[in-house]
């Protein structure tokens, strides 16, 4: 194909792989369930190659994140839903409404001035949303996706919340509270009979954690795969001095290990 090849080029490659009569049988058997899993792994796959610093692998993957888009348009397209342009269409329409600084007639506005503007907005989507179903007042928690990595959900929750105020002004307090909540934690250790108030309480703390991250101005899911990272290299240093000492890893002891786990800090340092 060529390297000019259109957006409509993929829209075909699409129409094609769903035709009933000649298409393929894996794309034909897939609904909006079944391919939702696909959509966020390469979501996943995406942020990794950022991380990375892999730019040819985020052109590769920003397609195949394209082609999710593509694939849920052609099925609501089938079934009389909308298609590829009412997406298009939809969202540069919001795009245009949550900019009023750029697209109408408003102040130019710092970068937290328009993070705030945005959030507004959108909350007056949500009451507009709620008043033509004539549904109830929306809560300024709707529409956080449950979906979510629960860390990445509970920041946008904190967030929701501290727009009305409801935050610690320091996170000072918020270390606070995160003893407190350790040491309700020892207390359920101490006293529960079940694992579902010790998960609970757990539970809390991660939820104190994440809050602190907020505070402190960092992305708790980034913390988290940054320390997954450091832990993958350091043990993985260790399995393979052992390997090269013929020594059983599962032989080792706790100690031994331990004292590996210094060496392969100290290796990173030098």
């Amino acid at each position: 194909m060529e390297s000019q090849a259109s957006i409509t080029a993929l829209l075909d490659i699409m129409r094609r792989l769903r035709d009933p009569q000649t298409g393929c049988p894996w794309d034909l058997a897939q609904d909006f369930t079944s391919i939702a899993p696909y959509t966020i792994e390469e979501a996943y796959e995406v942020d990794d190659a950022i991380e990375r610093q892999d730019m040819e692998g985020l052109k590769s993957e920003l397609g195949d994140l394209l082609f999710q888009v593509v694939f849920h348009a052609r099925m609501a397209q089938e079934q009389h839903l909308f298609d590829f342009n009412d997406v298009v269409a939809a969202v540069c329409d919001k795009m245009e409404r949550r900019h009023p600084h750029i697209f109408a007639a408003a102040d130019n506005r710092s970068a937290s001035e328009q993070t705030k503007a945005w959030e507004d907005i959108k909350a007056q989507e949500r009451q507009k949303k709620a008043q033509n179903s004539g549904e109830t007042p929306p809560s300024i928690l709707d529409d956080v996706p449950l979906p979510l990595p629960a860390l990445t959900r509970a920041v946008k929750l904190q967030k929701r919340a501290a727009r009305v105020g409801f935050d610690w002004p320091q996170a000072k307090q918020v270390i606070d509270k995160l003893h407190e909540e350790q040491a309700e934690l020892s207390e359920a250790l101490c006293t529960a009979d079940n694992t579902d108030h010790i998960e609970e309480e757990f539970g809390d703390i991660l939820f104190v954690y994440t809050n602190l991250a907020r505070k402190l101005g960092i992305d708790p899911e980034r913390a988290l795969r940054r320390a997954n990272g450091k832990f993958m290299r350091r043990f993985q240093w260790i399995e393979h001095y052992l390997a090269t000492h013929n020594e059983d890893i599962e032989k080792a002891g706790l100690d031994r290990l331990e004292s590996l786990w210094q060496l392969a800090k100290e290796d990173e340092r030098a």
